[in-house]
């Protein structure tokens, strides 16, 4: 596997290394020297599937301490452009954007690390992501921030006719300097 920095401290991104032939392929998709490789300590507990329809927006989640949650992010099928928000008061790239496309084509995976907000935009007919995390769902810890908050401008691409396609409580997000942040570096 190839594992680069992304330009947000922490973010990773994983190409697997992929074995293609007439047949088809094989890659590894998660060994615990990936965890070992990104410096995480502390080990996947939960994994969680979500699928959705073109123009579906997701996010900006996070969960605050001590219920922060490291996620690994992949595209199991079709393709999302897929961002994180630095959360981490002290971080040199606090407040900044992070934003790259997740395929099932290029089978690239995500580190997005604890402190991180995190969020995707279905670019695909349909788009299944899978994400393994750090620490389990706490409703009561889980806080959003708004998609569309131009502080930290991430660059989602054009909506579609009619708008995102947005839960109510991601329409509900805070702005990110209205937003309830315990992280520090």
């Amino acid at each position: 596997m190839h594992i680069r920095s992304a330009p947000l401290a922490g973010v990773k991104l994983i190409e697997p290394h992929c074995f293609e032939d007439a047949r088809g392929y094989f890659y590894e998709s998660y060994s615990p020297s990936v965890t070992e490789a990104l410096g995480c300590s502390t080990p996947f507990v939960q994994e969680n599937v979500s699928g959705s329809r073109r123009g579906v927006l997701r996010g900006l989640h996070y969960q605050l301490e001590p219920r922060a949650q490291g996620k690994l992010v992949r595209v199991t099928r079709g393709c999302v452009v897929d961002a994180v928000v630095d959360l981490r008061r002290g971080s040199p790239t606090f407040g900044r954007s992070y934003v790259t496309e997740l395929s099932e084509t290029n089978r690239l995976r995500l580190w997005v690390p604890p402190g991180l907000a995190h969020g995707f935009c279905v670019v695909s007919e349909f788009a299944e992501v899978v994400y393994s995390v750090t620490c389990p769902y706490s409703p009561a810890h889980e806080r959003t921030i708004r998609w569309d908050d131009p502080e930290p401008a991430i660059a989602w691409p054009n909506p579609p006719e009619g708008g995102f396609i947005l839960s109510d409580k991601d329409r509900a997000g805070v702005a990110l300097r209205d937003a309830e942040i315990n992280f520090s570096v």
